[in-house]
């Protein structure tokens, strides 16, 4: 249950990033590295209150500056997406939590995002 909460942190956290603009690079980051930036969310947003951890906001940071190119953008929103939908978080806070981090999206935090159309 615990790799499920860090999926679904991981699926918010992909859109943020999948919504930003940089420049392209060589290989598609992967669904470990996403998860791994992460994990420091998943308590927050299975149950949490207020802001999130600051180990949190910085492993959306880090994943938001990893995911450069469009292939790491559709790459991180596929592994979170693929995560989501093995969690239940509160959606509440997961659609709050880039905003809360200091990020903000373009799109709609939504499970139903179209991965394929992330550039």
């Amino acid at each position: 249950m615990r790799s499920s909460s860090f999926a679904v942190v991981a699926f918010f956290i992909a859109l943020f990033l999948l919504s930003t603009r940089v420049p392209v690079s060589e290989s598609a980051i992967s669904c470990s590295d996403v998860l791994k930036d992460l994990r420091p969310c998943v308590s927050y947003l299975k149950s949490g209150s207020g802001n999130p951890p600051a180990a949190c906001c910085a492993g959306v940071t880090s994943l938001a500056n990893a995911a450069t190119s469009s292939a790491d953008k559709k790459a991180a929103c596929a592994c979170l997406k693929n995560a989501a939908q093995k969690m239940n978080p509160n959606a509440q806070l997961a659609q709050a939590l880039p905003s809360k981090c200091g990020v903000t999206l373009p799109v709609a935090v939504s499970p139903n995002v179209d991965c394929s159309k992330i550039g």
